[in-house]
């Protein structure tokens, strides 16, 4: 048994990949001319851990954290969320990684990450992995900015694999430029994570650097073609489609004044979880995943932001904030 394990744990959603801590400005407009940033928890599997414990799932996230007060931080927001952090250990000599963004609403949110000369989510090696946790697990999330470098690369590889294809293994196409030395490095890493996951998510321009089209339909196609039983591609403001082996489903976005895009990804991704495990129609599932996108993007932060079912029930009666 792995030591951080005890007798009968299951989690319903395991994540694994990036954390750090954001930045988010109070007003709007260019970083040079803000004054004041809010601190939030961050990285997007941590948020789709803490999203899906907002939905009533036991969550975990597989991650690493500089051994500095960052790193704290990190841990004593996971724990305020309800998020378990059992596997979320420190790296010495590494300083948990930041991010700053600016918000220019609607649809223009530059994101400026500090995690040079590496990060320590990074380090997530495969022998530390509790591959008897990731295999039971009800539902578990990998990223392809995990993919980056090693030796998080071989340990997300070999998480995925311990899977053997059990549904749902999520990969988020989770496409990072600075992360990678080419478009190609990331295609040739994600196309074989693919093989071992059933659901891939990603928006157009993640989906074209997995498979080379950012045509949906097609991408789903070749998506599907490469082993996953379920291709979600998020289209911005035109929604989000989805194709499984026998059935393809739409949904139309939610409009809602939005005040930072940065979160809704994430929370469309626990939200996700949520349908998935439910087993609900896919239709359904995509419908209430946009709902929970489109209220975190009504507010500033990514994390704290999450709602939960009633809140997004709520919108989806009303149509409206």
């Amino acid at each position: 048994m792995s030591p951080f394990a005890t007798e009968g744990d299951t989690f319903e959603v395991l994540t694994m990949g990036r954390v750090g801590v954001d930045f988010y400005p109070t007003t709007h407009g260019s970083i040079v001319d803000v004054d004041i940033f809010q601190k939030f928890l961050g990285g997007s599997p941590t948020n789709v851990a803490v999203a899906a414990a907002r939905l009533g799932h036991r969550s975990a996230v597989i991650t690493r954290t500089g051994a500095d007060e960052f790193g704290r931080f990190v841990h004593a927001a996971l724990v305020r969320y309800g998020v378990d952090d059992r596997f979320v250990l420190p790296v010495e000599g590494s300083l948990t990684p930041v991010t700053f963004c600016e918000t220019h609403p609607p649809d223009h949110f530059p994101i400026y990450f500090y995690r040079e000369p590496k990060a320590p989510d990074l380090e997530i090696a495969t022998d530390e992995l509790d591959l008897g946790t990731i295999k039971s697990a009800g539902l578990f999330w990998a990223t392809v900015s995990g993919l980056s470098v090693e030796p998080s690369r071989g340990a997300t590889y070999a998480a995925l694999a311990s899977r053997e294809h059990r549904h749902p293994t999520v990969l988020d196409l989770d496409y990072r430029p600075t992360f990678w030395t080419s478009r190609e490095e990331a295609r040739h890493a994600a196309r074989r994570a693919l093989t071992s996951a059933t659901v891939a998510v990603g928006n157009l321009d993640e989906v074209e650097v997995a498979v080379g089209t950012r045509e949906p339909d097609e991408a789903a196609e070749a998506l599907l073609g490469l082993g996953v039983e379920l291709a979600v591609i998020k289209l911005g403001g035109d929604g989000v489609v989805a194709r499984s082996l026998h059935e393809r489903a739409e949904a139309a976005p939610v409009e809602v004044p939005v005040v930072n895009g940065l979160g809704a990804g994430d929370a469309f991704g626990g939200a996700l979880c949520h349908g998935l495990l439910e087993g609900w129609p896919l239709e359904e599932t995509l419908r209430f995943a946009n709902a929970a996108g489109a209220i975190v993007a009504s507010r500033l932060a990514c994390s704290e932001a999450m709602p939960n079912a009633e809140e997004v029930r709520l919108l989806l009666e009303r149509g409206h904030l």
